[in-house]
């Protein structure tokens, strides 16, 4: 793994990723929504992780392939319903083992987070690198934080997480990072409160 990632959850257990993420994250709020931006072609989710995601990329999509650095998580996502007809790989966002100019749609959820500045900017060069023109990015992540709750809960996601990876989100640089990554403006779709923070749902084109 790069020195600039840091693990889903942080340093916690794995086993309490999900469970955490299904009681504080109002997933039901933003995880279909991500399904039907990046549509029923064929789409590469990069830092699949458990594949919570994944799985519901798969319900609608022709293909998809599911790529995360992290072989705990990925055994733990393989051995869910439905995972297998998903094309699970092992790889980092800074080189993603797909073909160029392969995919409809890249999504990233939860993921440019843990990725420190560089970190975020091979990553965002790696899924304009395997998107078709005129294919799209979904993002999922932290923007600034708005109210006192989602203040608070940041706060404490730095702590796990690392502010090398969550500075330019809470100063709100991470539509710039992604247009400067070689894509079209982000457009925000969603700006959701959560204990941990503002969840902000972006699109953008290569």
């Amino acid at each position: 793994m790069s020195p600039g990632f840091v693990p889903a959850a942080g340093r916690a257990a794995l086993s309490l990723y999900d469970p955490v993420l299904h009681l504080t994250m109002r997933e039901e709020r933003w995880r279909p929504a991500v399904a039907s931006l990046a549509g029923d072609g064929v789409v590469v989710e990069v830092g699949a992780g458990t594949g919570e995601q994944t799985l519901l990329l798969a319900s609608a999509a022709s293909q998809v392939v599911a790529v995360d650095p992290d072989r705990e998580a990925l055994a733990r996502a393989r051995a869910k319903r439905g995972a297998d007809v998903i094309d699970w790989r092992e790889g980092m966002a800074e080189a993603v083992p797909v073909d160029s100019g392969t995919a409809d749609a890249v999504v990233m959820t939860l993921l440019l987070h843990h990725l420190d500045r560089e970190g975020k900017a091979a990553a965002l060069r790696e899924a304009a690198r395997v998107l078709r023109p005129r294919g799209r990015l979904v993002v999922a992540d932290w923007g600034p934080p708005r109210g006192v709750l989602p203040r608070l809960g940041f706060r404490a996601l730095t702590a796990i997480d690392g502010e090398a990876g969550t500075a330019d989100h809470a100063a709100g640089r991470l539509p710039q990072l992604i247009a400067d990554g070689g894509f079209t403006p982000p457009e925000r779709h969603t700006r959701l409160a959560t204990l941990w923070g503002t969840l902000e749902l972006l699109t953008a084109t290569r």
